[in-house]
């Protein structure tokens, strides 16, 4: 077979390239135009039975049914395949939806569901987040104290004159032995060194029968018990005197032992101190050391005071 066409008007002598060889052009052989489709020529449009087409006649247009298409008016020269012996079959056949409905025409679009309940759990993480801080700062508020009220215990804490008033009423007497009663040849001296008594005079000549001294206590304002201290001194060995609170309803040794085992006869070095509890009366009361039998008074007087209720 040659390019072009051989004469003969027969389907198989047909060359439908023949128009690009030369000796095509020269017996007249046309490019496609219009519907041939494929590069064909627009006779060659229709599959028909062997022995049914008539050659050397134009072949007539196929009534193509319209369709509306997305890309346009229909094709005049188009014929559909379904429309064609053969063609295929005329039913749509659904889309593949891969079973999990995403899929064009599918079911719900859960994607955008998942979404939507991502944003709503989100939303709530950030309101509940709000509402923890504002409340932690609610309570740091209470906590410094900012927009409330104080509480009594702050208002007891910050207010000093109570706690000034209470110490002032803590302070109870003080003397000096050189200004209390001095009885039974009780004299005062300022030989030995070392007395807190103003200019260092203290009360001498206690070691005999009979020696006493007297302090009258006033402004007592509660009646109870209370501790009184008597700063005295020694030569490096144990005293003792007989107290007496108010007449003799209270009578007991008050021991004024060589605390610390100074050296004996070393007076200067033998400072010391000792304590009673004393129950007192609300105003005046009176106290005394004596020098009794079985009393040993070897001892110097120098001071004596009393300290709060129960000692504090």
């Amino acid at each position: 077979m040659t390019s072009g066409n051989n004469g003969a008007s027969t389907p198989e002598d047909d060359d439908p390239f023949g128009y690009l060889y030369a000796d095509g052009q020269a017996n007249g052989a046309q490019p496609p135009s219009g519907g041939g489709g494929y590069g064909y020529p627009g006779s060659v449009n229709r599959v028909r039975a062997v022995g049914q087409r008539q050659y050397g006649q134009q072949a007539p247009a196929p009534q193509i049914p319209q369709q509306q298409g997305t890309y346009g008016q229909p094709n005049a020269h188009y014929a559909a395949p379904e429309t064609l012996p053969g063609g295929a079959p005329t039913t749509a056949q659904p889309a593949y939806s891969g079973g999990s409905g995403s899929g064009r025409g599918g079911g719900p679009n859960t994607k955008g569901l998942l979404i939507g309940a991502i944003a709503v759990v989100a939303a709530v993480v950030i309101g509940i987040s709000v509402a923890m801080l504002g409340g932690d700062d609610d309570k740091g508020n209470e906590a410094d104290g900012s927009g409330s009220t104080p509480t009594q215990s702050q208002s007891a804490e910050s207010s000093p004159s109570a706690s000034s008033s209470a110490e002032e009423q803590a302070e109870l007497p003080k003397i000096d032995a050189k200004a209390l009663r001095l009885e039974g040849g009780a004299t005062t001296a300022s030989e030995f060194k070392g007395a807190k008594a103003e200019g260092g005079v203290y009360v001498t000549g206690f070691n005999q029968v009979g020696a006493k001294v007297t302090w009258t206590v006033n402004g007592i304002e509660k009646a109870g018990t209370y501790r009184l201290y008597v700063h005295y001194g020694v030569p490096g060995k144990d005293a003792d005197a007989t107290l007496v609170v108010n007449g003799t309803a209270q009578s007991r040794v008050l021991n004024m032992e060589n605390f610390g085992n100074t050296p004996e006869g070393d007076w200067e070095k033998g400072w010391k101190d000792t304590w009673s509890n004393v129950n007192l009366n609300k105003g005046t009361n009176t106290i005394t050391l004596a020098c009794n039998d079985g009393n040993q008074c070897d001892a110097v007087l120098d001071q004596m005071y009393l300290t709060g209720e129960s000692g504090n």
